[in-house]
Protein backbone atom coordinates (compact mmCIF):
# COMPACT_ATOMS: atom_id res chain seq x y z
CA UNK A 1 0.00 0.00 0.00
CA UNK A 2 1.16 3.68 -1.14
CA UNK A 3 0.50 6.44 0.55
CA UNK A 4 -2.44 8.53 -1.99
CA UNK A 5 -4.27 11.10 -2.08
CA UNK A 6 -7.45 9.46 -2.62
CA UNK A 7 -7.20 7.98 0.88
CA UNK A 8 -8.73 11.11 2.01
CA UNK A 9 -11.35 10.78 -0.25
CA UNK A 10 -14.17 9.08 2.34
CA UNK A 11 -13.61 11.85 4.74
CA UNK A 12 -13.31 14.53 2.22
CA UNK A 13 -17.13 13.64 0.59
CA UNK A 14 -18.22 14.17 4.66
CA UNK A 15 -17.26 18.08 3.29
CA UNK A 16 -17.02 19.01 7.54
CA UNK A 17 -15.65 22.37 8.68
CA UNK A 18 -14.31 20.70 11.67
CA UNK A 19 -12.67 17.99 12.98
CA UNK A 20 -14.92 14.13 12.50
CA UNK A 21 -16.74 13.46 15.69
CA UNK A 22 -17.82 9.79 15.88
CA UNK A 23 -19.54 9.61 19.73
CA UNK A 24 -21.88 7.39 21.20
CA UNK A 25 -22.49 4.98 24.01
CA UNK A 26 -19.97 2.78 24.58
CA UNK A 27 -22.80 -0.09 24.63
CA UNK A 28 -25.73 -0.09 22.74
CA UNK A 29 -27.85 -0.85 25.96
CA UNK A 30 -31.65 0.04 25.10
CA UNK A 31 -33.27 1.55 21.69
CA UNK A 32 -34.45 4.02 24.23
CA UNK A 33 -31.08 5.14 25.37
CA UNK A 34 -29.48 4.96 21.23
CA UNK A 35 -31.89 7.11 20.35
CA UNK A 36 -32.07 9.59 23.01
CA UNK A 37 -28.40 9.59 22.58
CA UNK A 38 -28.61 10.52 19.09
CA UNK A 39 -31.16 13.11 19.13
CA UNK A 40 -28.89 15.36 22.06
CA UNK A 41 -25.94 14.83 19.81
CA UNK A 42 -27.80 15.58 16.04
CA UNK A 43 -26.98 18.68 16.37
CA UNK A 44 -23.32 19.10 17.42
CA UNK A 45 -20.02 18.58 15.76
CA UNK A 46 -20.77 14.30 16.12
CA UNK A 47 -21.71 13.36 12.43
CA UNK A 48 -21.54 9.89 12.93
CA UNK A 49 -23.15 7.84 16.20
CA UNK A 50 -21.46 4.99 17.69
CA UNK A 51 -22.01 2.25 19.55
CA UNK A 52 -20.94 -1.13 20.59
CA UNK A 53 -22.94 -3.71 19.57
CA UNK A 54 -20.94 -6.77 20.36
CA UNK A 55 -18.25 -6.18 23.55
CA UNK A 56 -15.82 -9.19 24.42
CA UNK A 57 -14.45 -8.32 27.93
CA UNK A 58 -11.50 -9.60 29.14
CA UNK A 59 -13.39 -12.01 31.55
CA UNK A 60 -16.41 -13.66 30.89
CA UNK A 61 -19.59 -12.87 32.70
CA UNK A 62 -19.30 -9.33 32.26
CA UNK A 63 -21.92 -7.46 30.14
CA UNK A 64 -20.46 -8.65 26.24
CA UNK A 65 -23.66 -6.71 24.56
CA UNK A 66 -26.94 -6.70 22.89
CA UNK A 67 -25.97 -8.40 20.19
CA UNK A 68 -27.84 -7.78 16.82
CA UNK A 69 -30.81 -6.48 18.17
CA UNK A 70 -28.71 -3.15 18.86
CA UNK A 71 -28.19 -3.03 15.46
CA UNK A 72 -32.01 -1.99 15.03
CA UNK A 73 -31.62 0.51 17.52
CA UNK A 74 -28.79 2.54 15.44
CA UNK A 75 -31.54 2.21 11.84
CA UNK A 76 -33.84 4.03 14.35
CA UNK A 77 -31.42 6.56 15.52
CA UNK A 78 -30.38 7.44 11.82
CA UNK A 79 -33.82 7.66 10.26
CA UNK A 80 -34.74 10.09 13.43
CA UNK A 81 -31.75 12.10 13.13
CA UNK A 82 -29.76 11.53 9.98
CA UNK A 83 -26.67 11.17 11.57
CA UNK A 84 -24.45 8.04 10.39
CA UNK A 85 -23.75 5.19 12.26
CA UNK A 86 -20.76 3.25 13.67
CA UNK A 87 -19.92 0.01 15.41
CA UNK A 88 -17.40 -2.94 15.75
CA UNK A 89 -16.90 -5.81 14.07
CA UNK A 90 -14.99 -8.75 14.84
CA UNK A 91 -15.68 -12.18 12.64
CA UNK A 92 -17.60 -12.14 9.45
CA UNK A 93 -20.80 -12.68 10.74
CA UNK A 94 -21.02 -9.37 12.20
CA UNK A 95 -19.74 -7.73 9.16
CA UNK A 96 -22.60 -9.39 7.27
CA UNK A 97 -25.17 -8.12 10.21
CA UNK A 98 -23.94 -4.65 10.55
CA UNK A 99 -24.30 -4.22 6.31
CA UNK A 100 -27.63 -5.85 5.97
CA UNK A 101 -28.75 -3.11 8.92
CA UNK A 102 -26.75 -0.06 6.74
CA UNK A 103 -24.10 0.79 9.05
CA UNK A 104 -22.04 3.14 7.61
CA UNK A 105 -18.68 3.24 9.02
CA UNK A 106 -16.99 -0.67 10.55
CA UNK A 107 -14.38 -0.22 13.20
CA UNK A 108 -11.79 -2.82 14.06
CA UNK A 109 -11.23 -3.55 18.11
CA UNK A 110 -7.56 -3.43 19.12
CA UNK A 111 -7.69 -7.23 20.36
CA UNK A 112 -8.67 -8.26 16.96
CA UNK A 113 -5.71 -6.08 15.62
CA UNK A 114 -3.52 -8.38 17.27
CA UNK A 115 -4.06 -11.10 15.24
CA UNK A 116 -3.43 -11.61 11.30
CA UNK A 117 -6.08 -14.28 11.04
CA UNK A 118 -8.43 -12.86 12.25
CA UNK A 119 -7.96 -9.50 10.43
CA UNK A 120 -8.01 -11.38 7.37
CA UNK A 121 -11.11 -13.04 7.84
CA UNK A 122 -12.74 -9.76 8.44
CA UNK A 123 -11.42 -8.10 5.84
CA UNK A 124 -12.20 -11.31 3.31
CA UNK A 125 -15.77 -10.10 4.69
CA UNK A 126 -15.47 -6.42 3.51
CA UNK A 127 -14.00 -7.30 0.49
CA UNK A 128 -14.86 -4.87 -1.99
CA UNK A 129 -17.22 -2.28 -0.01
CA UNK A 130 -17.34 1.28 0.16
CA UNK A 131 -17.83 1.44 3.59
CA UNK A 132 -15.00 3.69 5.70
CA UNK A 133 -13.03 0.70 7.90
CA UNK A 134 -11.25 1.90 10.78
CA UNK A 135 -8.44 -0.33 12.03
CA UNK A 136 -7.65 0.44 15.87
CA UNK A 137 -3.58 0.18 16.91
CA UNK A 138 -3.52 -3.26 18.33
CA UNK A 139 -2.89 -3.67 22.22
CA UNK A 140 1.13 -3.70 22.50
CA UNK A 141 3.05 -0.81 20.33
CA UNK A 142 3.81 -2.49 17.37
CA UNK A 143 3.49 -0.11 14.12
CA UNK A 144 4.03 -2.69 11.67
CA UNK A 145 1.50 -4.94 13.11
CA UNK A 146 -1.03 -2.05 13.03
CA UNK A 147 -0.40 -0.80 9.24
CA UNK A 148 -0.22 -4.30 8.39
CA UNK A 149 -3.87 -5.13 9.48
CA UNK A 150 -4.46 -1.82 7.08
CA UNK A 151 -3.08 -3.15 4.21
CA UNK A 152 -4.91 -6.25 4.93
CA UNK A 153 -8.23 -4.65 4.15
CA UNK A 154 -6.40 -2.88 0.86
CA UNK A 155 -5.37 -5.77 -0.32
CA UNK A 156 -9.48 -6.79 0.14
CA UNK A 157 -10.40 -4.49 -2.64
CA UNK A 158 -11.52 -1.82 0.88
CA UNK A 159 -9.98 1.58 -0.21
CA UNK A 160 -12.07 3.80 2.05
CA UNK A 161 -9.69 3.39 5.27
CA UNK A 162 -8.47 4.85 8.40
CA UNK A 163 -7.04 4.43 11.45
CA UNK A 164 -7.90 4.72 15.45
CA UNK A 165 -5.30 5.21 17.87
CA UNK A 166 -6.68 4.10 21.60
CA UNK A 167 -3.21 3.80 23.21
CA UNK A 168 -1.45 1.02 24.91
CA UNK A 169 -1.86 -1.53 27.64
CA UNK A 170 0.71 -1.38 30.30
CA UNK A 171 1.28 -2.94 33.24
CA UNK A 172 2.88 0.19 34.93
CA UNK A 173 0.54 2.77 36.95
CA UNK A 174 0.47 5.89 34.78
CA UNK A 175 -2.76 8.43 34.64
CA UNK A 176 -3.73 6.78 31.31
CA UNK A 177 -5.73 3.99 31.21
CA UNK A 178 -3.64 2.91 27.77
CA UNK A 179 -0.57 4.61 27.61
CA UNK A 180 -0.52 7.08 24.20
CA UNK A 181 3.01 6.46 23.05
CA UNK A 182 2.42 9.38 20.48
CA UNK A 183 5.55 8.97 18.62
CA UNK A 184 3.83 5.74 17.13
CA UNK A 185 1.19 7.44 15.66
CA UNK A 186 3.39 10.28 14.50
CA UNK A 187 5.57 7.79 12.79
CA UNK A 188 2.64 5.92 11.13
CA UNK A 189 1.81 9.94 9.72
CA UNK A 190 4.87 9.98 8.87
CA UNK A 191 4.43 7.05 6.32
CA UNK A 192 1.32 7.58 5.54
CA UNK A 193 0.27 11.68 6.09
CA UNK A 194 -2.85 10.92 3.20
CA UNK A 195 -4.64 8.49 5.63
CA UNK A 196 -7.26 9.57 7.84
CA UNK A 197 -6.21 9.06 11.77
CA UNK A 198 -8.88 9.49 14.51
CA UNK A 199 -8.02 9.94 18.07
CA UNK A 200 -10.12 7.74 20.66
CA UNK A 201 -9.35 9.93 24.18
CA UNK A 202 -11.70 7.69 25.63
CA UNK A 203 -9.79 4.44 25.58
CA UNK A 204 -7.12 6.27 26.27
CA UNK A 205 -7.92 8.03 29.34
CA UNK A 206 -10.15 5.54 31.21
CA UNK A 207 -11.30 8.66 32.94
CA UNK A 208 -13.30 11.50 31.93
CA UNK A 209 -11.71 14.56 33.40
CA UNK A 210 -8.66 14.42 30.84
CA UNK A 211 -10.72 13.51 27.35
CA UNK A 212 -10.36 17.01 26.46
CA UNK A 213 -6.67 17.57 27.08
CA UNK A 214 -6.18 14.47 24.83
CA UNK A 215 -8.43 15.69 22.18
CA UNK A 216 -6.43 18.94 21.97
CA UNK A 217 -3.22 17.10 22.11
CA UNK A 218 -4.49 14.72 18.66
CA UNK A 219 -5.50 17.90 17.36
CA UNK A 220 -1.93 19.43 18.01
CA UNK A 221 -0.40 16.69 16.04
CA UNK A 222 -2.97 17.32 12.84
CA UNK A 223 -5.36 13.84 13.66
CA UNK A 224 -8.41 14.32 11.48
CA UNK A 225 -10.75 13.27 14.81
CA UNK A 226 -11.87 12.00 17.51
CA UNK A 227 -14.61 8.78 18.34
CA UNK A 228 -15.14 9.87 22.06
CA UNK A 229 -18.09 7.57 24.34
CA UNK A 230 -20.71 9.48 25.27
CA UNK A 231 -23.94 8.89 27.70
CA UNK A 232 -26.80 10.55 28.57
CA UNK A 233 -26.07 9.17 32.69
CA UNK A 234 -22.56 7.92 32.39
CA UNK A 235 -21.86 7.05 36.06
CA UNK A 236 -24.50 4.18 35.23
CA UNK A 237 -23.37 3.20 31.86
CA UNK A 238 -23.25 -0.92 31.56
CA UNK A 239 -19.74 -0.76 30.48
CA UNK A 240 -16.81 2.11 30.93
CA UNK A 241 -18.94 3.91 32.99
CA UNK A 242 -15.40 6.07 34.46
CA UNK A 243 -14.75 7.20 30.70
CA UNK A 244 -17.57 8.22 29.00
CA UNK A 245 -19.57 12.04 29.24
CA UNK A 246 -22.63 13.67 28.67
CA UNK A 247 -23.32 14.75 25.05
CA UNK A 248 -23.53 18.36 26.81
CA UNK A 249 -20.16 17.96 28.10
CA UNK A 250 -18.55 16.88 24.17
CA UNK A 251 -20.66 19.96 23.00
CA UNK A 252 -18.39 22.09 25.10
CA UNK A 253 -15.81 19.98 24.42
CA UNK A 254 -16.07 20.66 20.87
CA UNK A 255 -16.35 24.40 21.42
CA UNK A 256 -13.65 24.85 23.50
CA UNK A 257 -11.36 23.19 21.44
CA UNK A 258 -8.54 25.01 19.18
CA UNK A 259 -8.39 23.67 15.58
CA UNK A 260 -5.51 23.87 13.54
CA UNK A 261 -5.74 26.52 10.27
CA UNK A 262 -3.27 26.77 7.09
CA UNK A 263 -1.89 29.39 5.24
CA UNK A 264 0.07 32.66 6.13
CA UNK A 265 0.75 33.25 9.46
CA UNK A 266 -0.93 30.51 10.21
CA UNK A 267 1.14 28.00 8.99
CA UNK A 268 3.62 28.83 11.44
CA UNK A 269 1.29 28.79 14.17
CA UNK A 270 0.37 25.36 13.21
CA UNK A 271 3.85 24.33 12.80
CA UNK A 272 4.67 25.41 16.06
CA UNK A 273 1.49 24.00 17.79
CA UNK A 274 2.61 20.53 16.26
CA UNK A 275 6.15 21.18 17.72
CA UNK A 276 5.33 22.14 21.16
CA UNK A 277 2.56 19.29 21.14
CA UNK A 278 5.32 16.81 20.75
CA UNK A 279 7.77 18.91 23.16
CA UNK A 280 4.71 18.44 25.91
CA UNK A 281 4.88 14.52 25.14
CA UNK A 282 8.31 13.80 25.47
CA UNK A 283 8.18 16.05 28.88
CA UNK A 284 5.69 14.00 30.16
CA UNK A 285 7.97 10.61 29.48
CA UNK A 286 10.44 12.47 31.24
CA UNK A 287 9.03 12.96 34.29
CA UNK A 288 7.21 9.35 34.12
CA UNK A 289 11.06 7.91 33.96
CA UNK A 290 12.04 9.51 36.71
CA UNK A 291 9.87 8.80 38.86
CA UNK A 292 10.47 5.21 38.08
CA UNK A 293 13.99 5.92 38.60
CA UNK A 294 13.02 7.25 41.71
CA UNK A 295 10.92 4.41 42.73
CA UNK A 296 14.01 2.09 42.11
CA UNK A 297 16.52 4.66 44.48
CA UNK A 298 13.83 3.68 47.01
CA UNK A 299 14.41 0.04 46.67
CA UNK A 300 17.93 0.74 46.66
CA UNK A 301 17.75 3.10 49.73
CA UNK A 302 15.70 -0.28 51.79
CA UNK A 303 18.60 -2.61 50.94
CA UNK A 304 21.10 -0.07 51.93
CA UNK A 305 19.52 0.62 55.69
CA UNK A 306 18.53 -3.00 55.90
CA UNK A 307 22.41 -3.81 55.68
CA UNK A 308 23.23 -1.04 57.22
CA UNK A 309 25.18 0.74 54.39
CA UNK A 310 26.35 4.44 53.87
CA UNK A 311 24.08 6.05 51.27
CA UNK A 312 26.64 8.09 49.57
CA UNK A 313 29.11 5.79 47.50
CA UNK A 314 31.24 8.10 45.19
CA UNK A 315 32.30 5.46 42.93
CA UNK A 316 29.49 4.38 41.48
CA UNK A 317 28.46 7.95 41.15
CA UNK A 318 31.47 8.70 39.50
CA UNK A 319 31.11 5.83 37.19
CA UNK A 320 27.09 6.81 36.15
CA UNK A 321 27.92 9.74 35.32
CA UNK A 322 31.03 9.52 33.13
CA UNK A 323 28.93 6.64 31.20
CA UNK A 324 26.10 9.23 31.12
CA UNK A 325 28.38 12.30 29.52
CA UNK A 326 29.76 9.24 27.35
CA UNK A 327 26.28 8.47 25.83
CA UNK A 328 25.49 11.61 26.05
CA UNK A 329 28.02 13.15 23.61
CA UNK A 330 27.21 9.95 20.98
CA UNK A 331 23.65 11.92 20.95
CA UNK A 332 24.66 15.89 21.19
CA UNK A 333 24.61 16.73 24.55
CA UNK A 334 27.33 18.63 25.74
CA UNK A 335 29.28 17.30 28.70
CA UNK A 336 28.25 20.41 30.46
CA UNK A 337 24.23 19.96 30.52
CA UNK A 338 24.66 16.12 31.10
CA UNK A 339 26.60 16.70 34.15
CA UNK A 340 24.29 19.32 35.37
CA UNK A 341 20.66 17.34 34.78
CA UNK A 342 22.54 14.06 36.16
CA UNK A 343 23.95 16.08 39.62
CA UNK A 344 20.33 16.95 40.11
CA UNK A 345 18.74 13.57 39.54
CA UNK A 346 21.52 12.00 41.69
CA UNK A 347 20.68 14.12 44.51
CA UNK A 348 16.93 14.00 44.31
CA UNK A 349 17.81 10.04 44.55
CA UNK A 350 20.03 11.01 47.40
CA UNK A 351 17.19 12.87 49.54
CA UNK A 352 14.78 9.74 48.65
CA UNK A 353 17.25 7.06 50.25
CA UNK A 354 18.58 9.21 53.10
CA UNK A 355 14.31 10.02 53.78
CA UNK A 356 14.15 6.21 54.23
CA UNK A 357 17.36 5.94 56.26
CA UNK A 358 15.61 7.93 59.03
Amino acid sequence: MENKKELRNWLDAYKLDHPLVIAGPCSAETEDQVVKIAHQLKDSDASVLRAGIWKPRTRPGNFEGVGALGLKWLQTAKKETGMLTATEVANPHHVELALEHDIDILWIGARSTVSPFIVQDIAEACRGIKNPVLVKNPINPDLALWLGAVERFYTCDVKNLGVIHRGFSTYEKTKYRNIPEWQIPIDLQAKFPDLPIILDPSHIAGRRDIIQDLCQTGLDLNFDGMIIESHYDPDNAWSDAKQQITPDTLIQIMKDLKVRSEGGTAAYESALNELRARIDIADESIVQQLAKRMSISDEIGKVKAANNVQILQNDRWNAIKNKMINDGSQVGLSEEFIEKVYSAIHQESISHQHNIAK
